[in-house]
């Protein structure tokens, strides 16, 4: 049983309209906290948006998914896990960005997260556009390659935009490799699709290794057979898993700065954290809600859903 001081407030004591929103309704513990020491995992928002090439927005993304975590409740409802009667959990509040310095933003980044790495803490993050996930695995991946599960419309393997500019929302991963921190043939990305430049980030992929599964292989073989190759890719190592909320059809997630038509829906979206059962995740991450293109809060609700899902197999 986990202490109880990280159980979340119940909406049974206190109306979920009400209180300061804070992660999925945790305790929230600042830096100079001495009871970060208990924390096994840790909710993390990273307010950034500055490798954006388009459409800005997912600097706003953990204030409305805290916003709408309070929503979540502590069983799930599918697996019947209660993550929060398994490890203690706390909102560990939000790197302070940059937003006119993007290496300097990502240098923040990392710094935070080698901080919680030091203090065994395993991060749960809100971001943020997608080029969010190279300082975390910066900070993740220092002592050893991880493998990835990514969920994602696109598969971020480009070399560079914009006359070779390294650092965007589209080049994490291909940062990743470079830099030995994630090992390619322990890499699968689902659900890619879309209108393409060329072929670059594809023969990126084939060249070292990285396993891409498209959507129509994901519609066509269904998704526990597509997770059951997935969890073989990975194996019984660390893990990351990176979640674009792109990969979901825009119909259920519009509030996102670069939508692909001819995705999964909010069903197929939870389906796929769940197989990942038994998987070593040393760490996930959520990107590129953008609260701007979705008035109506149902696309951070869903993202916030998906992390609770995430949760509940990192437990």
């Amino acid at each position: 049983m986990t202490d109880p001081f990280f159980q979340p407030v119940s909406g049974m004591d206190l109306p979920r309209f009400a209180g300061v929103p804070t992660f999925m309704r945790l305790p929230y513990l600042p830096e100079d906290d001495a009871r970060r020491v208990a924390v096994d995992i840790g909710l993390v928002g990273v307010p950034w948006d500055g490798g954006t090439t388009n459409r800005p927005g997912p600097r706003h993304g953990p204030r409305q998914l805290r916003d709408a975590s309070t929503m979540i409740r502590a069983q799930n409802g599918i697996t019947m896990v209660r993550p929060f009667e398994v490890a203690n959990c706390a909102d560990l509040g939000d790197v302070g960005p940059n937003p006119v310095d993007l290496m300097d933003s990502m240098e923040r980044i990392t710094t935070f997260y080698k901080r919680l790495v030091a203090q065994g803490i395993r991060p749960l993050t809100a971001g943020g556009d997608h080029l969010t996930s190279l300082p975390v695995l910066r900070a993740l991946a220092a002592e050893r390659p991880l493998g990835m599960v990514h969920f994602d419309s696109h598969t971020d393997l480009w070399d560079g935009y914009f006359g070779g500019h390294k650092y965007t929302h589209g080049t994490p991963f291909r940062r990743a490799v470079e830099e030995g921190l994630l090992d390619p043939k322990r890499v699968v990305q689902i659900g890619i699709r879309g209108t393409m430049y060329d072929l670059e980030d594809r023969d990126f992929a084939k060249a070292v290794g990285i396993r891409i599964i498209p959507i129509e292989e994901l519609m066509a073989r269904g998704v526990a057979d597509v997770m059951a190759e997935a969890r073989e890719i990975v194996g019984d190592r660390p893990t990351y898993v990176s979640y674009d909320i792109d990969f979901v059809d825009p119909t259920f997630a519009p509030g996102t700065g670069t939508p692909e038509v001819g995705g999964p829906n909010s069903f197929d979206a939870l389906w796929v954290v769940r197989e990942l059962a038994g998987v070593n995740i040393a760490g996930a991450d959520m990107v590129e809600v953008s609260p701007p293109f979705d008035a109506s809060g149902n696309t951070a609700f869903l993202g916030v859903s998906v992390m609770f899902e995430l949760l509940c197999v990192m437990v």
